[in-house]
């Protein structure tokens, strides 16, 4: 399994927006990657065994100044090595925050009948609360994403529901055609899952991000 800074440099290089991730060893590192990148941070625990962060305890968001990024560095750390204490801990990601916007989930997986999947939905914890999600087999056509888009039964939350920011809906059919094109040409990814992808009505970011590789 690719860590998240690992699978968010393939994800950019197949055109998907990713927030602006790197990887600190140290402390030290942590606060000067924060202050490169800009405040407000977020830092998440990077490790191969640890697959539920928050669970962890292995993020904390919204963090303003280096203080609160010194304080959050050590409680990650201290918080996985009580919970899980054999995990592999290779650093913790510095990223810059997103702006709030509507929680979009993008996967792939790999049936044993019709090989590569694609599945969209509400991301977050809408798609465990609700599952609404759709899926297709890989290729997917423009055609085929746009309907993706429209399918899910919460599309009337992409269009603005009660005020909220309409999102770009052909953005993200875009991107579900890109990252059907980025399977294709790369065959040893086995799983990939962007939750969540924060859609705007200009665009989207990955925020959150994980690509399994075959042997």
């Amino acid at each position: 399994m690719l860590s998240e800074v690992e699978s968010k440099k393939l994800l950019e290089q197949a055109g998907i927006p990713v927030n602006d991730t790197r990887l600190a060893r140290t402390k030290g590192e942590a606060v000067s990657l924060s202050r490169e990148i800009g405040f407000p941070v977020a830092l998440k625990i990077v490790s191969p065994d640890v697959v539920h962060k928050s669970d962890a305890g292995g993020v904390k968001v919204g963090l303003t100044n280096t203080a609160q990024v010194q304080k959050a560095y050590t409680e990650i750390i201290a918080s996985v090595k009580e919970k899980l204490p054999g995990a592999i801990i290779e650093g913790i990601s510095v990223q810059k925050m997103a702006r709030p916007g509507v929680e979009i989930i993008i996967g792939v997986t790999e049936d044993d009948q019709f090989g590569p999947v694609i599945m969209f939905g509400l991301g977050g914890i809408w798609v465990e609360v609700i599952k609404d999600v759709v899926f297709r087999v890989v290729p997917v056509s423009a055609w085929d994403a746009d309907e993706m888009v429209r399918e899910i039964k919460g599309f009337a939350v992409l269009q603005g529901y009660r005020g909220q920011e309409a999102v770009d809906v052909s953005f993200l059919a875009k991107l579900i055609t890109r990252i059907s094109e980025f399977i294709e040409k790369n065959p040893r990814v086995k799983e990939l899952d962007i939750n969540p992808l924060i859609a705007y009505g200009d665009g989207a970011v990955a925020v959150d991000a994980r690509i399994v590789m075959k042997p």
